[in-house]
């Protein structure tokens, strides 16, 4: 069966930005409730309207998740890696489960400069990053520093992208894939046969391969377009319109079943919908549908 975890909204168009923390925490508990696999935030910077920092946001999430695992995308180009080792190895070890670090690229030119990165090293960056922020949280030495708390067990890294390097470095350096959520099935199913045959070509195993799903799941399909269609016909981030999974629990699973005979292992979701209480509703309903995919 696929797995199916979420990655909470983090941005919120709110007056009082006590309300958008209060609302994340509440979701954290209904995907718990939900008894999903696993929980995720995401990483962006200067974006002029609220947007809850993963690290701060996540260790006050994770008293409301329970022993599945849980993590954050970090764009590493962006951090100091002694910084994310350090702040990952604090949120192990508060976490009940596995830790995932998700990471990728990034991009903007405005908040590389607010954060005194270079946009125009960007792989260069990653790929170095990546390398000390593994070696500190084994315990290892770099340049005379060490970090502490050091996770109990270790910590998965899952490299996101879509252009072909993306993929090859994912293949080259992950423990797992994860795709974007703009993807047609199509495309869905080249990217992954593009990643195993990536594997194959440096000699590893094919890790995990998620793939990220903004969805709406309503009581029923009418339901489901009752609320997401109005968010799909203002052009949702200029996504096709069949990327996004809109329907009630039968034609959700329905979608989640084709993309685990892709050989998708994970389903990553992210909600559609602008409404806390339908978003609520949405994640208690994804029981249901993982009660149908057996």
């Amino acid at each position: 069966m696929i797995r199916i975890g979420v990655s909470l909204r983090s941005a919120y168009g709110i007056d009082d930005p006590r309300v958008g923390a209060r609302w994340m925490i509440e979701r954290a508990a209904a995907a718990r409730a939900a008894d999903l696999d696993s929980l995720f935030v995401g990483d962006h910077h200067v974006t002029g309207a609220p947007y809850y920092q993963n690290v701060p946001i996540l260790g006050r999430l994770l008293a409301e998740w329970g022993d599945k695992p849980a993590g954050a995308l970090f764009l590493l180009p962006l951090w100091s890696p002694v910084l994310v080792a350090e702040q990952v190895g604090t949120l192990a070890s508060i976490a009940g489960g596995r830790f995932i670090i998700q990471c990728a690229l990034g991009a903007g030119r405005r908040q590389f400069e607010a954060m005194g990165a270079d946009v125009r090293k960007r792989p260069s960056t990653f790929e170095r990053n990546l390398e000390i922020i593994r070696t500190l949280l084994a315990g290892g030495d770099v340049d005379g520093a060490r970090v502490a708390p050091i996770p109990t067990e270790p910590v998965e890294v899952w490299i996101g992208g879509s252009a072909p390097p993306a993929i090859d470095r994912a293949a080259r350096l992950g423990d797992g894939f994860l795709a974007g959520p703009n993807l047609t099935m199509d495309e869905a199913a080249a990217e992954l046969d593009l990643y195993r045959e990536r594997c194959a070509a440096h000699g590893r195993a094919v890790g995990v391969a998620a793939i990220r799903r903004d969805i709406h799941v309503g009581a029923d399909a009418a339901d489901a377009r009752r609320v997401a269609q109005p968010v799909l016909d203002a052009g949702y981030r200029g996504f096709p319109p069949d990327a996004a999974v809109v329907g009630g629990p039968a034609e959700v699973a329905s979608v989640f079943r084709d993309l685990h005979g892709l050989g998708y292992t994970d389903v990553i979701v992210r909600h559609l919908a602008d409404e806390h209480a339908e978003v609520i509703a949405a994640l208690h309903r994804l029981a249901e549908v993982r009660s149908l995919l057996g």
